[in-house]
């Protein structure tokens, strides 16, 4: 079965740090751009960030530019988003996005709160 499943969501206070995890099954993330994106409340999805299948040129959103780091780790098939010093604006599900030609697949998402 192919599937990318995200984990590591939760909920921490302003300042705080989260790393999301997005683990693929049924077929090899190394060979896939991917993207993480968020989806609050009463908004559209929209694109956080982004790193193509060599692992370079990764892109931003800039509101999360400085604070979010998007990597790969291609022998866990895994990719990650560290999100550093959080804010409540970033409360949201997060998914992540696998790309390759005329294939995409996303994930079912993980909640992020961001709160005091």
């Amino acid at each position: 079965q192919l599937q990318l499943v995200e984990s590591g969501g939760g909920l921490v206070q302003p300042g705080g740090s989260l790393r999301l995890s997005c683990a693929a099954s049924g077929f090899t993330l190394e060979y896939y751009a991917i993207g993480w994106f968020r989806q609050a409340p009463g908004k559209e999805r929209e694109a956080v960030s982004c790193i193509n299948s060599g692992g370079r040129s990764p892109n931003y959103a800039s509101s999360v530019k400085g604070r979010f780091t998007i990597s790969r780790d291609n022998f866990k098939n895994t990719v990650y988003l560290q999100m550093n010093s959080l804010k409540p604006e970033d409360t949201a599900v997060y998914y992540c996005n696998a790309q390759r030609r005329n294939e995409e697949y996303w994930g079912q998402g993980t909640q992020v709160t961001v709160s005091s």
